[in-house]
This record gives C-alpha cells, structure tokens and sequence, in this order.
C-alpha cells in the first residue's frame, strides 16, 4: 500500500472514531416511517415525479442506504420493527401486534428516554364485527397504552369501525382521549403540531419519537396544499390524482419536524431516520431514473420491499451512502446501542445494528436479510399466500426453490433458470437455503407451521 493511501485511511478512521466518540451517550432519536412509499418516490433515489426537497436535503447532508428493506404489507414491517423478530416468531394476524410483546418503546422507556408515538396505530383491532371469525381476533392485539409510550396519539388505535379519517376532519386516540371527526383540520397536522410541543416539553430530557406516519397510504385523498382544499366538501374526494401532493406534503410534514429540531436548537443532539414500511401502492405508477415504475405493495417483490432510509446528524454523520443490507428487525438493536449499551440477553432479535454504519464505522453487517410473509388472517387478505424468502446483494431466493437475479440500486427482479446454473447461482442458492433453513428454526409462533387463510381456517 502506498504511504498516502495508508495515511489517507488513517484519517478517515481517526474521524470516524471521533465522530463516535463525541456522539452524546444518550441522544434525542425520532424515527419517521412513511406510509406505502418505495424509493422511487424520492428524488435522492432516483425518482422523477414528485417534488421531495426536504427528503433530498437530508439525505445530501446525511447517509441514505440504498439496500434497505421491509415487509410488503404494514402490519408485517410494523410488528417486525417494533419488536426486532421476524414475522414467524411472533405473528398472530394482520393488524395485531401480539399482547405481551416487547416494543422499541419499552426499551427506550427502560433507558431513561421520554418515549411519543404519533400517526398511524393499527395494531390492535383491525377486522370488522361482520367478518367471518373476526371475534377469534378483535381486540386481541396491543393497546397503544402498553406499547411502551409515555405519551401517544394515533389514528385507528382501537376498533376498525371507529377508526373515521386519517386525513381531512380526523379521529385519533391521544392519552386516552378519543378526537373525532375534528372538523376543518388535517391529520398530518395535527399529529405533527403535537410531537412538536413534545420535543419542546421535554427538551432537556433524552426523548424517543416514533412518527408512523399517515401518508402516503390509500384512501388518495386532497391535501392542504391540492387546490380543491379550499373546498370543505371536496377534502374526502378519493382520487389518484391526489397522490402526488400527498408525497410532496409529506415530504413537507418531515421538514417541519426538521426544522422544528433545529429551531429548538436540539440538531447537534438528534439523529432523525426516515423510512418507509413497504413499496408504493399498485395503483400508482411513478418515474425512476427514466423507466415507469408500477407499485409493488403486497407484492415479495423489489417493487414491494425495496424502500428508503435516511439518517440525519449534524456533526455525526458524515454526508454519504452506505450499501450494507438493512432491514425492520435492525431498528431495534441499533436503537439499543445508540442509547448506550447493547441489548441484554433478555431481549430476542433477529436484527443486526447499523449504529457503527451510521458513524462510517464498518459494523458487522448482515449477509443476508429473511422474509417470512403471509397478512393472513384478516379482512381484505383473501387474495395473498404466504411467501418464504432470504437474499442477499444479488440473489433472492424462495422457499419453493425459485431464485432470481436481483443486482444493482433499482428492481432487477430476472428469474434464474435453474438449467442454466453458474457457480454463483449454485453458491448463492446454497447460501440463502441455509438462511431460510436458520431461521425456521425456534422460537417460532404457531403460524409458523400452519397456513390459514384470510378467515384464519387452517389450509388443508
């Protein structure tokens, strides 16, 4: 190696310890999660047709991972971030988040933090009263007031029939006080006003947020900044049309939050992480890097899975992006280690923390990321099937054997013929065989081993 290169690596790892060393022992950390958004709905990623300036900023100014991950479905992600296990460890029906589980909130609550959830809940009651064996499973998930939170407000947070609107005239559960139809306001808003009065409530203390955001999911709906809002009677009017301004006011809802860290004075003490719980909606098609991108929601597909992730921290971060694999089980280790120490052998995880990544550090990023996928039982699910998967940088492969070429930043997804096999698909099929193998291993939940479908009647 030649001096100057030795003397240049030197340096990069010198600032890299002392960017985490400096790192406060204890930081604000506030997590963002879109709402049904793949990475072609970002400029930073290569999108081309919505406007997302304050997404784009941040991830010029901090590390923007190009090889992130989710489930296809809400539920799926959610229950996987909040607990850091995979879906066949603890998965129980769509929108439920098991009783009794530990969550991220739980953690950070045990490490001295103020912990908020604010947006969107879902994870406690989710089939209607008339579903074919709904009362097997309504109100069988987790309250938002055993989650893990000092403080909450969140949209559908019990029943499903009382859910009302997320956006215009919203409902929402906040510490234990049902908000309904709150004419002439906006959901995005009002949860963003409170998280807020949160950070500036509790400024002098460690805080973590958890911002589940609203947007950009279905129903398509106006947004303060469409121009029929002006129109009371309009602001329900369901359209894909609409779906551009609810990115771009997304977009701006995080900016707010942004700007609301920085005017506080708080930047230099908090790490914000945008992400995104699974791809676009099916009905929506958008422009990535010159090529028509359809949704991929629901779908085991790049389309479905491949989303964004953001980090920003003034002074911590160095502008950049990392390509490690990243996925909903990592968040909850790496909150465990920015907040000061490790997870205890009490707490189970399947994740692997990209903490060190975060600070250009190496890490010890995962190989591999493993999917087990199935929403079912619960209402609307009659049409999916379960879908068992691992992958890699390169390679997915399924349970069933098929194994597809799914190289490069955008969504490759060629499938492989097996006649027509290379030593690296024979490699690769070996290595991402023994992941799915792995982790169908216990502890596993009972719907590991039992298929049911959408009513929860075992599949023959």
């Amino acid at each position: 190696m030649r001096p100057l290169t030795a003397l240049v690596l030197i340096l990069i790892t010198l600032s890299a310890n002392r960017l985490h060393a400096e790192s406060p022992e204890k930081p604000n950390i506030i997590l963002i999660m879109a709402d049904d958004l793949g990475i072609e709905g970002l400029g930073c990623y290569g999108g081309e047709s919505y406007r997302t300036p304050n997404l784009d900023k941040m991830a010029k100014g901090g590390l923007r991972f190009t090889h992130a991950y989710s489930q296809p479905l809400c539920t799926p992600t959610r229950v996987q971030l909040m607990t850091g296990k995979y879906n066949q460890r603890n998965w129980q029906a769509f929108g439920i988040l098991p009783q009794g589980e530990k969550t991220f909130g739980h953690l950070m609550s045990d490490r001295g933090y103020e912990t908020l959830i604010a947006g969107k809940w879902q994870l406690t009651s989710y089939d209607p009263p008339d579903f074919p064996g709904a009362e097997k499973r309504r109100g069988t998930g987790t309250h938002p007031r055993d989650a893990g939170f000092d403080e909450y407000m969140l949209f559908h947070a019990e029943e499903t029939e009382d859910k009302g609107s997320r956006y215009a005239n919203p409902t929402f559960l906040r510490n234990g006080t049902l908000h309904k139809e709150v004419t002439g306001q906006y959901g995005g808003d009002l949860t963003v006003d409170y998280i807020l009065e949160y950070l500036e409530k509790n400024q002098d203390k460690p805080m973590f947020v958890y911002y589940p955001m609203a947007l950009p999911h279905w129903p398509m709906v106006p947004t303060p900044i469409s121009e029929v809002w002006s129109d009371p009677t309009r602001r329900l009017e369901e359209s894909t049309a609409y779906f551009p301004d609810m990115v771009e006011y997304m977009d701006q809802l995080v900016g707010r939050i942004i700007a609301g860290v920085d005017d506080l004075g708080l930047n230099e003490n908090t790490l914000i992480l945008f992400y995104s719980d699974n791809g676009t909606d099916r009905r929506i098609t958008s422009k990535f890097k010159g090529k028509e991108i359809p949704g991929g929601k629901a779908a085991p597909t790049q389309t479905g899975i491949r989303v964004p992730l953001i980090a920003r921290w003034p002074g911590h971060i160095e502008p950049g992006t990392c390509d490690d694999l990243i996925d909903a089980s990592d968040f909850l280790p790496t909150l465990a280690e920015l907040s000061g120490k490790q997870l205890s052998d009490d707490w189970f995880t399947d994740g692997v923390s990209f903490a060190p990544q975060l600070f250009g550090r190496a890490g010890t990023p995962r190989e591999a990321a493993f999917f087990w996928y199935d929403p079912r039982p619960g209402w609307d699910k009659e049409k999916f099937d379960r879908h068992v998967f691992a992958l890699d940088h390169h390679y997915k492969l399924f349970s069933d054997g098929r194994l597809f070429d799914i190289r490069g930043e955008g969504f490759r997804e060629k499938l492989v013929n097996p006649a027509l096999a290379t030593p690296k698909t024979k490699a690769a099929r070996k290595k991402l065989r023994a992941v799915i193998d792995q982790m169908m291993q216990p502890p596993l939940s009972p719907a590991a081993n039992l298929e049911v479908d959408a009513y929860g009647n075992p599949i023959d």
